[in-house]
């Protein structure tokens, strides 16, 4: 169960690597779409799981996580400029990408053959009794 001070340290997270990712983006990962679709910050709030969305029309998805972890330090730093006066200490960030757009659509796809496959039995069965 999470607190209030989680929940708000939570959205603080999400609006300011929000904001870092979209200022940042052309100059540290060349123009890729990188939003923050989840975090979900430790009942001490000294650790946080940052979910990311990523879209790279000329990158790979695997390469540009890549790049986010590798400089997961550099964007510590900028968040704690940017939340320094509502903050004192910045969680550690640990970046995952967020499949739960995929995960939908796997399910929307399986549903609409589901949903075909019993058409196609109904339609079988309206043929058999003509």
């Amino acid at each position: 169960m999470t607190t209030t001070r989680q929940n708000k340290v939570a959205r603080l997270l999400q609006k300011e690597l929000g904001d870092i990712f979209q200022k940042e983006a052309m100059n540290m990962f060349r123009g890729a779409l990188i939003s923050v679709t989840i975090v979900r910050v430790a009942p001490d709030l000294s650790f946080a799981k940052v979910y990311l969305s990523i879209f790279a029309p000329s990158k790979d998805e695997k390469e540009l996580y890549q790049a986010v972890q590798d400089k997961a330090k550099t964007i510590r730093q900028m968040l704690a400029q940017k939340a320094a006066k509502q903050l004192r200490i910045v969680p550690e960030l640990a970046f995952f990408v967020d499949d739960s757009i995929e995960y939908q659509e796997n399910i929307e796809r399986l549903l609409n053959s589901s949903n075909e496959q019993e058409k196609e039995k109904t339609q079988q069965a309206k043929d058999t009794k003509k």
